[in-house]
């Protein structure tokens, strides 16, 4: 075949270099063109992270057999040669930047597996990475120098991403090599202090379901690589969680997975990304300010023989499961409800309801419980949210059902706290196709009255008056700051503070976890788009077990569909559409 000339653009020779021009034929394979431009270069060094990039096509050449006519590639392409992994600063939900290493040609997926493999996150399918909101900065700001952590010269694996990496003191290998190595991953798995209120005010806040829908629409794509997404050496980009569920959370391997995942749920609060009652806002600020003091008094966690820790979990898991074998628990005692009537002056009415196994029965009265119930429900796949506050004694159990038409809504009014725990563990193991008799039934029960306890005020008095190392400001989200004042908001956080005081460092770190996912508008995003026959945008809500239709003007739910009532969904790719087919009809929407 004839051979022609093809320039390429070498990028450790500057930028001001002129392209290297190489003699090829449309057999040669990519490897070939590689060999020749690192010969005529004549620069001895390590090339094995080199590829070469396709400007034009926006591709990584990565297949060194395929030829250039395979390719499709001719004397008019614009090619680079380049390292394939680059630097990138990254900022953490911690709010640390820190500057690394990472994959430029690998899909996105891949290349967060790399990053939390290096900084020792598990699971990091749970994560990715997201374009930061840009920030306006005042005139003063702008000769702060943010201060960037270096992590460029560790050196890249070469292990599979899935596998644990080997651990001294506790921590990865490459972070043991120097003290400022060292106070690097003590700032991954230490949390914070609390902001100042000026940092929190500072933050950009979404002021509507379509802001938030807007910040959503910053996730980079994980199946494409980052050059194919725009971004360049040194971008910034932020790690984030991105799925709402959190797997197998185990506080001796998951420091800093554990510390992470705490920072960017207590910001998610501070900036009111999920609403939560005003109680709870008291109990996370008590929280946090708990986590502060706690976290500069106990030492690091430290990671004890694998072995062992796999032995120890196996016994539990055994004895966790015959415990659940020997319950026989499979029905509850009788409890007023209400299912609201609409479009009537009577805002709800009353029905007595029975528990059995994974489905309620009601029946107009408590004598009548006895008979047949007018309807049975099974609350497989249902959605079960807590209306409680325990100063004035309120214990309702939200619960949407699915139906054709939409979502029944049905609220249980318990009596106590004991039998509100009990049925709101009951219909959350149902909402997830689990019987009474299931093994975390218990474990399930225990945590919910442990939340219940954390929201009781201190009836003995003996909060201390005032702290002066409390920063009230700190702890809540800036609506609180301008409806109470400091000496307000002390007591009340302190009242809270009694309830978790006794916690460790670690049940502090899940419990404020587990009543950020208990909040109703947990793990839904937002998405702008356009429905098929509609002239106007609306947002889609994307929760875990169903999609929600909200109209933009009033920002009301209009429809919700749950995915167990699905037959059938697709997604077109090239016209950005996406189509299911629900029990009652189709919908086709527009991103």
């Amino acid at each position: 075949m004839a051979a022609w000339d093809l320039s390429v653009t070498v990028e450790d020779l500057g930028s001001d270099a002129p392209p290297v021009t190489i003699s090829v034929a449309s057999d040669l394979h990519v490897g070939g063109v590689i060999l020749k431009l690192v010969e005529k270069t004549q620069i001895k060094r390590d090339w094995s992270d080199h590829a070469l990039w396709w400007e034009q096509k926006q591709q990584w050449l990565l297949r060194t057999a395929w030829t250039l006519e395979k390719y499709g590639i001719h004397a008019d392409a614009r090619l680079l040669f380049m390292p394939q992994h680059k630097p990138l600063k990254l900022g953490l939900p911690n709010g640390i930047t820190l500057r690394l290493r990472a994959s430029f040609s690998c899909p996105v997926f891949q290349t967060v597996m790399g990053i939390c493999r290096m900084l020792n996150i598990r699971h990091p399918e749970e994560l990715s990475l997201l374009r930061p909101v840009e920030e306006k900065k005042k005139k003063k700001d702008k000769d702060l120098a943010e201060e960037i952590y270096d992590l460029t010269e560790v050196p890249l694996s070469s292990g599979t991403l899935m596998s644990r990496p080997c651990l001294y003191n506790g921590m990865p290998a490459h972070f043991v090599d120097s003290p400022q190595m060292e106070a690097i991953y003590k700032m991954l798995s230490v949390t914070q202090p609390p902001p100042a209120p000026e940092v929190i005010a500072k933050q950009y806040r979404p002021a509507s379901v379509v802001d938030k829908a807007h910040i959503n629409g910053r996730w980079l794509d994980s199946s494409r690589c980052l050059m194919q997404q725009g971004i360049q050496e040194n971008d910034r980009l932020w790690l984030r969680f991105k799925y709402a569920a959190f797997y197998d959370i185990e506080p001796k391997y998951d420091v800093v997975r554990l510390t992470q995942l705490y920072e960017q749920a207590r910001w998610a609060i501070l900036l009111e990304d999920v609403d939560c009652t005003e109680e709870e806002m008291m109990l996370f600020g008590a929280l946090q300010y708990h986590i502060s003091k706690v976290a500069q008094s106990e030492p690091q966690m430290l990671s004890t023989n694998a072995a062992m820790d796999d032995l120890e979990s196996a016994l539990m898991s055994l004895e966790v499961k015959m415990e659940g074998e020997n319950s026989s628990a499979s029905e509850f005692n009788v409890i007023v409800c209400f299912r609201p009537k609409r479009l009537t002056l009577k805002g709800y009415k009353q029905y007595w309801f029975k528990f059995q196994d994974t489905s309620i029965s009601y029946f107009k009265s408590k004598e009548e419980s006895i008979g047949e119930p007018i309807q049975q429900i099974n609350l497989r796949g249902c959605e079960v949210a807590p209306d409680v506050n325990v100063a004035s004694q309120k214990f309702l159990i939200r619960l949407l059902i699915p139906a054709p038409e939409g979502m029944n809504e049905v609220y249980l009014r318990c009596e106590n706290e004991q039998q509100y725990a009990q049925w709101m563990a009951a219909c959350r193991l149902a909402s997830k196709g689990k019987s009474l008799a299931d093994s975390s039934f218990q474990s399930e029960i225990q945590s919910i009255r442990s939340f219940l306890a954390m929201q009781k005020t201190n009836s003995h008095g003996n909060a201390p008056a005032g702290d002066e190392s409390i920063n009230t400001h700190s702890l809540v989200s800036p609506r609180y700051h301008k409806k109470y004042k400091p000496k307000q908001l002390t007591p009340r956080i302190l009242d809270a503070y009694q309830n978790v005081a006794q916690l460790s460092l670690t049940d502090a770190l899940m419990r404020f976890l587990q009543i950020w996912q208990a909040l109703p508008d947990f793990g839904l995003s937002y998405v702008v788009v356009r429905f098929k026959g509609s002239r106007k945008d609306e947002v889609l809500g994307i929760a875990p077990n169903r999609l929600i239709r909200i109209d933009l003007g009033v920002g009301d739910v209009v429809k919700t569909w749950r995915y167990n009532n699905m037959k059938q969904w697709n997604v077109n790719w090239d016209i950005r559409q996406l189509q299911w087919f629900s029990s009652v009809n189709a919908q086709c929407l527009m991103s």
